[in-house]
């Protein structure tokens, strides 16, 4: 079973910027894919960003050109760089391996002057 554990969010203004970490254990972890995912107070997860073994990224309608995912395999890491914050990103972020395993705690990010 395998462990991911989330870092970086906390409380910041609109149109700010925070960056979120994701350790995850694994042996495979270089050639998986990565996903980050978010699920908002009273709504269902869903997808926001998503990284192949081989970089290519591809990003929800409603966070592209705001949201930069990226990795480091020798880290075993996997980061999203978020900025121009609206309220509406407001959520607790997770990240996991695509196809999705167990899950972890994931970090809340709060959006709010």
């Amino acid at each position: 079973q395998v462990q991911l554990v989330e870092s970086g969010g906390g409380l910041v203004q609109p149109g700010g910027s925070l960056r979120l970490s994701c350790a995850a254990s694994g042996s495979d972890f270089s050639t998986s894919a990565m996903g980050w995912y978010r699920q908002a107070p009273g709504k269902r997860r869903e997808f926001v960003a998503h990284i192949t073994s081989a970089g290519t990224t591809n990003y929800a309608d409603s966070v592209q050109r705001r949201c930069t995912i990226s990795r480091d395999n020798a880290k075993n890491q996997v980061y999203l760089q978020m900025s121009s914050l609206k309220p509406e990103d407001t959520a607790v972020y997770y990240c996991n391996y695509v196809p999705n395993r167990s899950w972890g705690q994931g970090t809340l990010v709060t959006v709010s002057s």
